[in-house]
């Protein structure tokens, strides 16, 4: 900022700073209680937005809209049974209901107590079928609604972390806005499949992650602080047992897994951070062995914080199939399997068969090669190649109240690409800002992104699908509300250049709402002529 130099200790600036948007919003805040009021508005009013988007028609349709079939199935029978039965197969003769149409139609209790294989643990099935058993099998709203409100609860601790984060109510508020309105957000919200679920239970222990960082460095500090006080030296730093926050990443990230098997990659990674992150802040406190000390002291015990819980929570998860007689490889070995011999001989059949039953999800999910017309290969994930299509039912005019000469319902997981791609573009900036700052921040949010993201660039072969970045979504708007941060500036700017970036900001601001109102009909299955949705397909493989 230029100034004028009046003494040799203070510098008058040269014009006036902030803008008259800040002037204004420096008096809202001048009193105390507003400054508290404002830090939680902003989280719950996004999250409140986040709630109208998810919640209102939320049983639209009433129909089984892509794999619903299997986890509002499997959810259903899983709480009845322990685990997942087998439902009866289509019928042959076309003139005959399909089983989806029967269960929609009220049938619920055609399932039998023959098991199913399924290629994905049971918590997520388990939280599908409790808000079932809440709201009715045979109400949409209910086979929904568990993945609606932790979609929602989703919004809030993007905001609440993001704030937290960057110490900033305007960025974690930004942050959670932008998810709350996105286009992929909403749908992985509206549609009962296990990824919003498994993304909630990352948020959560990621936000643990971060406390951790923070009770680690306070106790580190305190530790080198009475040592110097006794004259004793900080060759080695302490080691922790008790980090609460850490065994609560454990459980989070063991929630995580028992949903979808991708969990263990952020339990991977988490874990590896926490240790990194221990030997920065002993290198910071002026800790002699800091590297050595946090690999070779507290990176054990870590270890043993994190992974035994994560995996009792992992195990615990299948208690319904412990409890079972009738599970899927619950009687494995009593029907020929072959019993463990030498030192694993006393492991009991029930595990045995439990752990016959995991490797054949592994070989299921590293061999799935089958194609599918949705299928997104993970390089092309981050242009948005191939979003999925979860639901399209045509019209012609006069049927279903279609007033044009064509008219559809979809529900699409095409982002807003004005979220989105801005969103890409802000995770790569913050990665070469981290690069040349070295800023934790930005490589904690880059954290979030690489543990979900780079992975699955060991499967590209697989088939996969776009909405599995659903998984990190949360981290990438976190990087763009912290880009927008940057972009805005601070209030102590000059004038013209504050004013600028919050005009700037807020006409972005603008188009983000105005496309995701374009884009919501597309969201969220609501009748509209074809024309207006074939105006959508901006990309000929979004079709």
């Amino acid at each position: 900022m230029t100034s004028e130099l009046t003494d040799d200790r203070t510098a008058v600036p040269a014009g006036p700073v902030g803008s008259r948007l800040d002037d204004w919003w420096g008096r809202v805040l001048s009193v105390g209680w507003r400054v508290a009021a404002w830090r939680w508005a902003g989280p719950i009013a996004v999250t409140l937005l986040a709630a109208v988007l998810r919640l209102v028609g939320l049983g639209h349709p009433h129909s089984l809209v892509f794999d619903e079939t299997y986890y509002v199935k499997d959810g259903w029978s899983i709480v009845h049974l322990g685990y997942e039965g087998t439902w009866p197969a289509n019928p042959n003769d076309d003139s005959l209901p399909k089983t989806d149409q029967r269960f929609a139609d009220g049938q619920t209790d055609i399932y039998t107590s023959a098991a199913e294989f399924i290629a994905h643990p049971p918590l997520g099935k388990y939280l599908i079928g409790l808000g079932m058993l809440l709201f009715g099998a045979d109400d949409s709203f209910g086979w929904r609604i568990t993945v609606a409100v932790l979609g929602i609860a989703t919004v809030f601790l993007t905001a609440v972390i993001a704030r937290s984060l960057f110490r900033s109510t305007l960025i974690g508020t930004l942050a959670g806005f932008l998810l709350a309105v996105d286009g992929q957000a909403i749908v992985m919200s509206r549609v009962t499949l296990l990824d919003g679920i498994l993304t909630f239970f990352v948020v959560l222990g990621f936000g643990a992650l971060l406390l951790d960082r923070r009770w680690t460095s306070r106790r580190l500090d305190r530790w080198v602080a009475k040592r110097a006080e006794s004259g004793r030296d900080t060759l080695w730093g302490p080691v922790s047992w008790w980090r609460p926050w850490l065994l609560a990443m454990g459980l989070a990230l063991g929630l995580a897994t028992a949903t979808k098997w991708s969990g263990m990659y952020f339990l991977a990674f988490f874990a590896v951070y926490a240790v990194l992150s221990d030997m920065m802040l002993r290198k910071r406190a002026g800790i002699e062995f800091w590297s050595s000390s946090a690999w070779l002291q507290q990176g054990p015990v870590t270890f043993l914080l994190t992974v035994p819980i994560a995996a009792a929570t992992y195990l615990a998860s299948w208690t319904g199939w412990f409890l079972s007689k009738d599970g899927w490889d619950r009687n494995w070995i009593a029907s020929g399997g072959e019993r463990w011999r030498g030192v694993l001989a006393w492991v009991p059949d029930s595990l045995q068969n439990w752990w016959h039953y995991q490797s054949e999800i592994y070989g299921f999910n590293i061999g799935l090669h089958t194609p599918h017309s949705y299928q997104a290969n993970p390089l092309l994930w981050l242009v948005m190649q191939r979003p999925t299509s979860m639901y399209y039912v045509g019209t012609n005019a006069g049927q279903d109240g279609c007033t044009a000469a064509r008219c559809g319902e979809a529900i699409t997981g095409i982002a807003n690409p004005f979220v989105w791609y801005a969103a890409v573009v802000a995770t790569v900036a913050l990665l070469v800002l981290w690069v040349l700052r070295r800023r934790w921040e930005y490589g904690f949010v880059l954290l979030g992104v690489a543990a979900g993201y780079l992975p699955w660039l060991l499967y590209v072969h697989r088939t996969v699908f776009q909405f599995y970045t659903i998984a990190f979504e949360p981290f990438m708007v976190m990087a763009l509300a912290a880009a927008i941060g940057l972009v805005l500036g601070s209030r102590d700017d000059p004038r013209p250049r504050r004013t600028r970036a919050i005009v700037w900001v807020g006409v972005y601001l603008g188009v983000v709402v105005l496309a995701s109102a374009y884009w919501f009909p597309m969201w969220t299955g609501i009748q509209m002529p074809w024309d207006f949705i074939r105006s959508h397909y901006w990309l000929p493989s979004w079709l």
